[in-house]
């Protein structure tokens, strides 16, 4: 079985992002957890470039590895200075890094526009650059730049830039498709003629994602004898990104029949965890239809799609998604048949069968709400808390009753704040609770309200926060248009443990909220009170 390195460049290429701020702590976690994933390269920047990666590489002087090699980014020495007294060569020394990865240029027209230089002395700095970390540093990675562009203009000359690599004692030579505009065809041939160039060579792909091809061009240098990929964790980078390591990882360990492997089969569970946390660190949300780690990756809506899922899941799932850290979902919504029905309630512990009244009746009730414009494909609680309720057997039982509430709106002049305030009356194990409370608007306001009535009988709830509250209009009734419309309202939660999406409609806004509120709350508790009863069994 042939190892792939994988050379992770989230922490700089990643972080050239439009839409990306990493601060030195946020860059020490993302590399601390790419180390449990088990990475083997993780470069963390260009030091001496900004104060941040300067920091990052001083700060990791304080820590160790237990499976990556830490990796500092630079380019060539400066055409005006030799190698020895060049200011980005020495502050990758200093910086005390594993590796050094430099980049050079590979295309002749690059190095005579970009850098007013000749060929022939572009190639004496690509020798002197690497010969000089190679005496300071065991690892040297050369990043041919505009390699693929270079091969089509002048390959002669592009392939005499790896030659140049290459006999200073550059370790990898990585191909970049630095434009992204190369197809997985050209990547084969080219990998290739490198190979036959330079048979003794190691070679590596830092594909970049112009064409949506940055995943399927690493595949294809591997397949042609690379044996370094370079990317970053969700294929984040600039302009369209990079290679996503999220999806190179899984196709090499999974999809060759043994003939790669990249990170272990332990470790291969952790990426869909792995991939949501550096979301989160970088503050982006996860991408619910990325491959493999998706929320939607394995999610299932069509009833004969579910049917024949419950018999064999290969059936619709290329890969067993408990092997990277995702699980099967089946979605509840209009196109729904009883095989979602009997699925999910078996995962909630009923075991019931498609011809059962009660499952006829569960299809007509959420083809009834789905025409209203409830979506409980994206409130995974609330219809848990459907089918349970529709379940004598369930044990969710009824928390509060609610009797009456009151929500104010107050703005005293122009240029003032406006006031919210919320009342509720709830009877609450038999006591009627009269609570009220103002907050950052109505339906924070109610939150409040709902909370300090309930909080002395279920303190736990102490515990839950809200996450995301997201509102869309709806055309569910011709006869309501513009502020007149029905809205859709979904309340995220979460507490220490688990996150929770609850849905609610009504052409009143806060009438929704108040459904997904109550219904969040009601979860909570519920899963509270599960979770208890069976630590007592």
């Amino acid at each position: 079985m042939q190892k792939i390195d994988i050379y992770d460049t989230t922490l700089r290429d990643g972080a050239q992002s439009e839409d990306i701020s990493l601060s030195v702590a946020d860059r020490l976690k993302i590399a601390t957890k790419l180390d449990e994933l088990g990475i083997d390269y993780i470069e963390g920047g260009w030091p001496g470039a900004n104060p941040a990666d300067t920091e990052f590489f001083q700060e990791m002087q304080n820590y160790s590895f237990k499976n990556a090699k830490l990796s500092a980014f630079g380019s060539t020495h400066h055409p005006n200075v030799n190698a020895e007294d060049d200011n980005t060569l020495n502050n990758i020394i200093a910086a005390h890094p594993n590796v050094a990865c430099i980049f050079g240029k590979a295309c002749e027209v690059h190095a005579k526009e970009a850098l007013r230089l000749s060929p022939t002395r572009n190639l004496e700095i690509i020798k002197n650059s690497v010969a000089y970390l190679k005496q300071n540093l065991s690892e040297v990675f050369f990043d041919a730049e505009h390699f693929f562009d270079g091969l089509k203009h002048n390959a002669e000359y592009t392939l005499s830039t790896l030659k140049a690599a290459h006999e200073s004692g550059a370790d990898v030579l990585v191909l970049c498709d630095t434009n992204g505009g190369t197809m997985p065809h050209e990547v084969s041939e080219a990998v290739k003629t490198v190979k036959e160039r330079l048979p003794n060579a190691k070679i590596g792909i830092h594909a970049h994602n112009d064409c949506e091809m940055a995943v399927a061009n690493s595949l294809a240098a591997v397949e042609m004898g690379a044996t370094q990929v370079q990317g970053t964790i969700n294929g984040v980078g600039e302009r369209c990104g990079n290679a996503n390591l999220i999806s190179v990882i899984p196709c090499l360990n999974l999809k060759y029949k043994n003939k790669y492997q990249t990170i272990s089969a332990e470790n291969l569970a952790l990426l869909r965890a792995t991939s949501i946390y550096v979301s989160e660190v970088c503050n982006i949300s996860p991408f619910s239809r990325q491959a493999f780690v998706g929320l939607s990756a394995f999610a299932h809506k069509g009833g004969i799609h579910v049917s024949a899922v419950n018999r064999n899941s290969s059936l619709y799932e290329h890969i067993d998604p408990n092997l990277i850290g995702n699980r099967q979902r089946v979605l509840l919504t209009e196109f729904a048949g009883r095989s979602n029905i009997v699925f999910l309630a078996k995962r909630f512990g009923f075991h019931l069968d498609k011809d059962e009244p009660v499952v006829k009746g569960l299809l007509n009730e959420l083809k009834i709400k789905s025409s209203q414009g409830y979506d409980f494909a994206a409130a995974e609680a609330s219809i848990e808390l459907l089918i349970l309720r529709k379940l004598a057997r369930c044990g969710v039982r009824e928390f509060f009753k609610l009797k009456h509430f009151r929500v104010l709106e107050s703005k005293m002049s122009a240029n003032s704040l406006p006031l919210s305030e919320a009342s509720v009356v709830l009877e609450v194990e038999g006591i009627e609770e009269h609570t009220a409370a103002s907050g950052l608007g109505p339906i924070n306001a109610l939150d409040n309200a709902l909370r300090k009535a309930l909080i002395n009988f279920y303190p736990r709830l102490n515990e839950m926060r809200l996450v995301d509250f997201k509102v869309r209009v709806l055309n569910a009734s011709e006869n309501s248009t513009g502020s007149g419309s029905f809205v859709r309202v979904l309340i995220e939660s979460a507490d220490q443990n688990n996150k929770w999406v609850t849905v609610g409609v009504s052409y009143n806004i806060i009438e929704a909220s108040w459904q997904a509120l109550a219904d969040s709350v009601i979860y909570k508790l519920y899963k509270d009170e599960y979770e208890h009863r069976q630590q007592v069994k």
